[in-house]
């Protein structure tokens, strides 16, 4: 990666959780199921040997990827953020459009983006366009709709 995967506490934990999830609850009961099916018989035919070396195949490449980004994760707490005059990594930021629709917005990882709850990653077009913004700042940012200008109305931090 030639950029940092930052990433909330939470984020992280959510990520860890499901590492921990598939690897001791998931996978070895998919392999007693895989172990079952092997003993009965014939495997060309067998629906639970197929499906389960499939999901097995699909669990382990997913384990990896976990391992990867949680490896890769640079935890940046956004309570402890320094300079919360400005928009930084975890930022809660209120912004305004032309037409004065308000939009609230969470800076984020990349991995643990949600679109309709407002959390947009941190490499995301809209977030690059906010870094180090102010209050009263105006932002051009370009979206798939066409050019738009968006004004900082609010920046909240979460509480140390």
């Amino acid at each position: 990666m030639d950029r940092p995967n930052y990433i909330t506490p939470a984020g992280y934990a959510t990520l860890r959780a499901e590492y921990e999830q598939l690897l001791s609850t998931e996978r070895p009961a998919l392999v007693e199921v895989i172990s079952w099916a092997a003993g009965n018989g014939d495997r060309s035919e067998n629906g639970d040997y197929i499906y389960g070396r499939k999901r097995l195949r699909e669990i382990d490449r997913r384990l990896g990827w976990l391992s990867r980004r949680m490896k890769a994760a640079k935890v940046v707490d956004p309570a402890a953020q320094a300079d919360r005059s400005r928009i930084w990594f975890g930022a809660c930021v209120t912004v305004a459009d032309e037409d004065d629709a308000e939009r609230v917005l969470t800076l984020v990882g990349d991995d643990e983006t949600d679109a309709s709850a407002g959390r947009i990653g941190w490499n995301s077009p809209f977030a690059r366009a906010l870094r180090g913004a102010a209050i009263g700042d105006v932002r051009r940012v370009d979206l798939p709709a066409g050019e738009r200008e968006y004004e900082v109305v609010a920046i909240r931090y979460p509480s140390p």
